[in-house]
């Protein structure tokens, strides 16, 4: 069977690049995206970074250990807010 990477919903791509980068902020981690004169240090102040001022998208420094705790906090968050979605029907 081949496999196939059409997504199901199209549109989500944004929405979670824009996930992605918040997280990566939270968790004060330096990735590809770079604000432009931007002190790394203060992204988990802030709490995410402005999709406006992405500029490229590099994941190649930071370590698999860190990347997967992005992709895992995603994963919770999406879960909990089906659950909470659910709860409320």
């Amino acid at each position: 069977m081949a496999k196939s990477n059409k997504k199901v919903v199209p549109e989500s791509g944004k929405a979670l690049d824009i996930l992605k980068y918040e997280i990566a902020a939270e968790l004060g981690l330096p990735v590809g995206k770079q604000l432009a004169n931007a002190n790394v240090e203060f992204a988990t102040e802030l709490g995410s970074i402005p999709a406006a001022s992405i500029k490229e998208d590099y994941w190649g420094h930071i370590a698999s250990r860190d990347a997967g705790a992005v992709g895992g906090t995603i994963t919770a968050r999406l879960i909990k807010k089906a659950e909470e979605m659910m709860l409320s029907l």
